[in-house]
């Protein structure tokens, strides 16, 4: 369709595009290729002014329809929540271990095109470009020191550690190799080099002249926590009372994970089960785990096409990318690009050191996360909706939203019996644990909460929370805290999220009766697009 605020929602998608085409592309926005973004002062300043014309513009329109209603309020409730963010001056301290700009600007060389010459040359303006963006982004931390604004002392030194990493392991150097010895070859290495520069002077940055301004404080406090969450969540929470619920919850799934450790053999412990799982449950060699993963992705698209979902025919395929010397310690995805000629993507991190062994019983609760009828449905949806949505609708993300459906999703393949393999639904069990600790970590570190128990939280006590209650995997411990602590608001989103979606479930329950048909009603879930956790059963109730 067409309006005045469609036409704005799309002037205002092109209009960012141009200010930042770097994250633009990345995101699989359509946008002429440019090798750099400006992340200095003046270009965050551009983007809030940007921000601010696109609100003015908005709230002298009237909304033409339904369709209007909807996107008006998304767009709303997205740019007012994002201006909060940089009035506050949080562009001028983003630094943040392991996810963050830094490792945007890193990954956006993989999500390239890597089909022609030209796509390559593309690839090596690029890789030549990032000291230009990382110095830019080094002057915005420079602005912000000035005006007293830092972030954590220990945010610097973690992302000081991972951009040595990315300097050392030679971290674009299989891809060059993808290309082989064609012309461009020599611009790629030229290009890689002056990436790995960049690298290492950003690292040398951090360590020597940024840690030792930053605050030795890791919590942000209630004013910029508040902030934060808004943003991931779409909402302004009761953050005490999610912090009470957060532990309910954890204690909760603690009766489900004991009464599933059982099953796996009687008597024994969450521990003990899942060293027998780890010893029993495997595939061995990168291939077999790939293979297993895409086979798995496969089946569920399958299996739920037609059935519970109605799956548009470019979204019934998924591809699955091991992500070598990755250090993100966990799975994520891509969208597909906005003409779907990059399709979605589950990235799987495959670290220096991992081994060939790669247990299974414990990823398949991820693969319905990441894949389907997780972000990959939701997202993917976005990108097939057509008119029905804005350009804005089709491009933006809502944490609360977006991870809450991912994890009504592992929820959902669990209501479905899919958990059928030894081990697979303590598998589930375990990372909905994780989530629930992330919520009572995040919020009370930042909130400065006491523990049950009274105590005061520190980074040692979020990581025994995390490792005792929350089953994290020891390795994944120190890298999982580390991103709370520089992320505020973002952890939470995932169960804070997944309990707004089970509650527009059930209330579309009991409102319809005999009338209530999962499948209609997850067909008008994934068509509204991304939608704030405040307006999410308001927006479910009025399309049925």
């Amino acid at each position: 369709m067409t309006s005045p605020i469609f036409d704005l929602c799309d002037d205002y998608v092109t209009r960012s595009a141009a200010l930042d085409p770097v994250g633009a592309a990345a995101e699989g926005i359509d946008v002429e290729f440019a090798a750099t973004s400006d992340y200095g002062p003046d270009g965050y300043a551009a983007r809030a002014d940007l921000i601010r014309r696109t609100l003015g513009r908005l709230s002298a329109l009237e909304p033409e329809g339904e369709a209007d209603v909807r996107a008006a309020a998304h767009l709303r409730e997205r740019l007012e929540a994002e201006l909060a963010w940089h009035e506050i001056g949080e562009p001028l301290r983003e630094v943040r271990a392991p996810f963050g700009l830094f490792t945007d600007l890193r990954d956006s060389v993989d999500l390239l095109p890597h089909e022609t010459e030209d796509d390559w040359r593309n690839v090596a303006a690029r890789l030549a470009g990032m000291p230009e963006m990382l110095g830019g982004w080094r002057a915005s931390l420079e602005e912000g020191v000035s005006r007293g604004l830092t972030a954590a002392r220990r945010q610097a030194l973690e992302l000081a550690v991972q951009a040595e990493l990315f300097t050392t392991s030679g971290t674009h150097a299989s891809l060059i190799d993808s290309y082989g010895d064609g012309p461009a070859r020599a611009a790629l290495q030229e290009g890689a080099a002056a990436a790995y520069a960049a690298y290492a002077e950003t690292a040398r940055y951090l360590r020597e002249e940024y840690a030792p301004r930053a605050t030795e404080t890791d919590a942000v406090g209630a004013e910029r926590y508040a902030v934060n969450s808004r943003l991931n969540l779409g909402a302004d929470i009761d953050l005490a009372d999610a912090y009470e619920w957060g532990w309910a919850e954890l204690a909760r799934i603690e009766e489900e994970l004991a009464a599933e450790a059982d099953r796996v053999r009687p008597g024994a412990s969450v521990e003990e089960a899942t060293a027998i799982l780890d010893g029993t449950w495997f595939v061995e060699g990168l291939d077999a785990y790939r293979g297993w993963l895409q086979e798995r992705h496969d089946q569920a698209i399958e299996q739920l096409h037609g059935t519970h979902f109605d799956i548009a025919e470019p979204l019934r395929r998924v591809d699955v990318t091991l992500a070598l010397g990755s250090t993100s310690g966990a799975a994520y995805y891509t969208s597909p690009s906005e003409d779907l000629s990059r399709p979605g993507r589950t990235w799987w991190p495959v670290g220096e050191g991992a081994g060939t062994r790669f247990t299974t019983w414990n990823e398949l609760t991820t693969v319905f996360h990441e894949g389907v009828p997780g972000h990959h449905l939701q997202l993917g949806q976005t990108r097939v909706a057509g008119e029905s949505l804005s350009r804005f609708g089709r491009n933006s993300w809502v944490s609360g939203h977006g991870e809450g459906w991912a994890l009504y999703a592992e929820r959902l393949a669990d209501e479905l019996g899919w958990f059928t393999e030894p081990g697979t639904r303590l598998g589930m069990l375990g990372g909905s644990a994780l989530r629930a600790a992330r919520v009572v970590v995040d919020i009370g570190v930042h909130l400065d909460l006491p523990l049950p128990d009274g105590s005061k939280w520190t980074f040692g006590k979020a990581c025994e929370v995390l490792r005792d209650r929350g089953r994290c995997e020891p390795h994944r411990v120190h890298a999982e805290v580390v991103r709370y602590f520089g992320w505020p608001g973002q952890a939470p989103s995932y169960k804070l999220g997944e309990r707004a979606w089970l509650a527009a479930r059930e209330e579309a329950r009991r409102r319809l009766g005999a009338d209530f048909d999962l499948r209609r009603w997850h067909t008008a879930a994934l068509n509204l697009g991304p939608v704030g956790l405040a307006s999410l059963a308001d927006a479910l109730r009025r399309v049925g």
